[in-house]
């Protein structure tokens, strides 16, 4: 098969080969020279554009939120009496609060963007709101974990029971505390609120006098736990008041698990849980930034080249079930309906900023920008509302967020992701300009008494305008990124009309450098084609981009079930019908070069149609769009590419491999991934002495010397059957499986030294089934004495089996 190069990986892969070669000679810093600085988000404004839409409509979103229900955490912690009820699903399950400080953070991004006195006077009122909560608790602290004083209480004396996803039998307290943290810092750096400052480092010196007789063990032991970017937060608190307690803190939280590979080069990332180590690895480099450890920062580096070469696709974001797949492996990315998790992009744009400021480089920006096109725009629905999983399956789909009902994760920091996409367009030294990003926008330089606006309807044309305004003529130098997506000697620049000799540096700019006065104008021509970008692991599975913009087809609106998610525990999974794999399009390349097959509609600069796309049912008539316009439909990203004599032969082999899972699926009532945070949240995980991981191929799982239990919900006692599936190897374990506390089964596995996966399946005793109250039950594995469960990878919970 003749295919095309995968352009955005191929370049990835260069700027890596590069990357290892100066950090391996100690240069990392030196690819353009200088550190850029970022404009204030309220030196910004965007202007009509697809971004401007997508900031109202977070606007809109975020004052329909009641700020009383988010607040009621936090109230109820200090004692005080809340002015309304807690918002329901994740905000009264366990993670009650964290909203309330992404909601902070987005407050203060959007008042920086907008500069909207009723967002002001929002944040103001969440601020004092809270300020009366820490004075109440009295030692600076603010929390809305539910019975959380006494849970500080037992870490400060070093009872430290630390899960992947609990600690001290709560739901992650450490990542949820770190979102007032943040959401504090934000209202500091975004709004200018030297409360939120004082309310902050008040905060800041509780959490210092919890934890500063813990030992270094004790703390990485804690660190085990899911905690957010809190050694971020501390470098951040350090920045801000000199005092090194803070920047000792920020280093004691940095978890070395995560830090000690990356600081050598090793990739461990298989298996782990994604978003649980990116906000790590912004804290490793926000330290590194105040500290100019170049070390830290080169393992930061390392991961994010890692991460984005290797575990990305097309749109920009990863993960799958939240988890770091194999980097050769991307099956799984096309069969699963949850696919990449819109807060891991959140926060590699985030890391991508710090990198990118730090070292500019054409890599961070031509990232930067994919994942802000094809991923965060495409996040959150043109009516409002914020999407979780953002599956690669073909045919499947998107939910969305309601304002009073979803509270994920996803949900807060799509809350904050649409208010500030300002922030990187432009970026600066003491006195040049750097043009990042063609969004429509103006730019105010006070301080230089500047003024760039940017006139463009990219994407849809491939120009931008810049006109310039300035006090007084001034000499200085505009910097215009030259994007790896335009064509080599395509890229073209004319000034007052008259064309400019560019040449590209090596981080990726064309600098003109002269005197500008007030009226001068500056053209860019950005001419796109369309390419074929194949999965990282080089299957044949390919989507098309043209220029920066990822390129779906909507597939139909059929069994959009849950499309506007309600306040279930998992509301956020698209839980609808999976379609064949064997009956989605494909692609037939048939000689040439398969971007050829791609040809733009007449009239309209992004509609195209693939000339060989093919479906069993003859319906061919696709029309490829940009991604981020796609919404309430099924769609294909990624398409399955094939020789025309191979055609039929694969069909034949995913139907019956289809056949087989999705029968399954029929038969399933219930399903628990073990050691995976959300399927076990949802079965209410309980345990003593057990442990979770994941193997070499990133398989999770979860064992016990001790037991562990979740909650199954047998839906019209239809469940008849457990598939408990299991590792093969180890030493002989003996365990039983209980329900509702009976023994239903004892377990006596001998021991081997094969591995791969065993299956178990247990008949549920009809005497059991009917004993149950209401339908749902309590799973129980509980280990023998002297054994253990040996490694656990899903539970199933299955009408009868033959």
């Amino acid at each position: 098969m003749d295919r095309d190069s995968s352009f955005f990986n191929r370049q990835l892969l260069m700027n890596r080969h590069l990357l290892s070669f100066l950090i391996a000679c100690g240069a990392i810093g030196l690819l353009s020279g200088q550190q850029l600085q970022s404009f204030p988000l309220s030196a910004v404004s965007l202007e009509a554009g697809p971004f401007l839409r997508a900031q109202q409509t977070d606007l809109d979103y975020i004052m329909k939120m009641d700020p009383d229900r988010l607040l009621a955490p936090y109230l109820e912690e200090a004692g005080m009496d809340p002015e309304a009820e807690n918002y329901g699903n994740w905000e009264s399950s366990g993670l009650n609060g964290h909203i309330g400080g992404h909601y902070l953070s987005a407050l203060s991004l959007m008042y920086a963007s907008t500069g909207d006195d009723a967002v002001h006077e929002r944040l103001t009122y969440m601020l004092d709101r809270l300020q009366e909560a820490q004075e109440k608790n009295g030692n600076g602290y603010i929390g809305g974990i539910p019975d959380g004083k006494p849970m500080w209480k037992e870490i400060e004396g070093g009872d430290i029971r630390a899960g992947a996803f609990s600690l001290n039998d709560r739901w992650v307290p450490l990542y949820n505390i770190h979102k007032i943290f943040a959401g504090l810092r934000d209202a500091y750096d975004y709004a200018g609120s030297e409360q939120a400052l004082d309310m902050l480092v008040k905060l800041s010196d509780w959490f210092v006098e919890t934890t500063e007789d813990l030992s270094a063990e004790e703390m990485q032991d804690m660190l085990r736990s899911e905690h957010g970017g809190l050694n971020e937060i501390f470098a951040d608190v350090y920045a801000y008041t000199g005092e090194e307690k803070y920047l000792d803190l920020a280093r004691r939280l940095s978890h070395e698990v995560v830090l000690d590979p990356l600081l050598v080069r090793e990739d461990r990332l298989t298996g782990m849980h994604a978003n649980t180590q990116i906000p790590k690895v912004i804290g490793f480099e926000r330290v590194a930034q105040v500290t100019n450890d170049t070390s830290w920062s080169g393992a930061a580096d390392y991961f994010w080249r890692t991460v984005v070469d290797e575990r990305t696709v097309s749109i920009g974001g990863n993960s799958v079930r939240e988890h770091f797949h194999p980097a050769d492996d991307f099956s799984s990315m096309i069969a699963s309906n949850q696919g990449p998790e819109t807060c891991n992009t959140y926060n590699m744009l985030r890391l991508t900023k710090m990198l990118y400021l730090d070292n500019p480089g054409q890599q961070y920006i031509d990232y930067y920008e994919r994942a802000m096109y094809n991923h965060i725009l495409s996040s959150q629905h043109p009516d409002g509302g914020f999407v979780y999983f953002t599956p690669m399956r073909p045919r499947h789909y998107r939910v969305y967020s309601q304002p009073q009902e979803g509270f994920w994760c996803c949900v807060g920091s799509g809350l904050e992701n649409h208010g500030k996409y300002g922030e990187l367009i432009y970026a600066h030294t003491e006195d040049d300009v750097y043009v990042n990003l063609f969004i429509a926008s103006t730019l105010d330089w006070e301080e230089k008494g500047l003024q760039l606006r940017q006139v463009t309807d990219f994407p849809y044309k491939s120009n931008s305008e810049i006109a310039l305004s300035l006090e007084q003529p001034s000499r200085f130098a505009l910097h215009l990124r030259h994007p790896g997506w335009v064509p080599e000697g395509a890229f073209a620049v004319s000034v007052n009309g008259e064309e400019q000799s560019v040449t590209t540096d090596q981080a990726g700019f064309v600098s003109i450098d002269r005197e500008w006065k007030s009226g001068d104008r500056v053209s860019v021509n950005l001419p796109m084609e369309t390419r074929v970008e194949f999965l990282p692991d080089n299957s044949p599975w390919a989507s098309f981009v043209h220029g920066p913009i990822v390129l779906a087809a909507a597939t139909g609106s059929d069994d959009l079930e849950g499309l506007l998610a309600d306040d279930s525990r998992m509301g956020h999974v698209a839980a609808g019908e999976f379609l064949p794999l064997d009956e989605a399009p494909m692609v037939v390349q048939d000689g040439g070069e398969l971007s050829s097959q791609v040809n733009a509609l007449p009239g309209d600069s992004l509609r195209f149609t693939i000339a060989n796309a093919v479906t069993p049912d003859g319906s061919e008539a696709l029309v490829l769009q940009p991604f981020f316009e796609v919404h309430d439909s099924r769609y294909m990203l990624y398409w399955r590419v094939t020789d025309p004599d191979e055609l039929e032969q694969i069909r034949t082999d995913m139907r019956a491999a289809e056949a087989e899972q999705l029968a399954l699926e029929a038969s399933t009532v219930d399903h628990v991934a073990a050691g995976e945070q959300q399927p076990e949240t949802e079965h209410r995980f309980a345990g003593e002495q057990t442990d979770n991981g994941s193997t070499d191929e990133g398989k999770s799982w979860r064992s016990a010397r001790g037991w562990f239990s979740y909650d199954l919900n047998n839906t019209a006692k239809a469940g008849k059957t457990l598939r408990i599936i299991h590792e093969a190897a180890g030493p002989p374990r003996k365990f039983d499986v209980l329900i509702n506390e009976e023994v239903v089964q004892a377990v006596s596995l001998p021991g081997s030294r094969e591995g791969g996966e065993q299956t178990l399946d247990i008949h549920i005793p009809e005497a059991v089934l009917n004993s149950a109250a209401g339908e749902a039950f309590t799973l129980t594995f509980a280990a023998a004495e002297g054994s253990f469960t040996g490694q656990i990878y899903s539970v199933r919970l299955l009408k009868e089996v033959d």
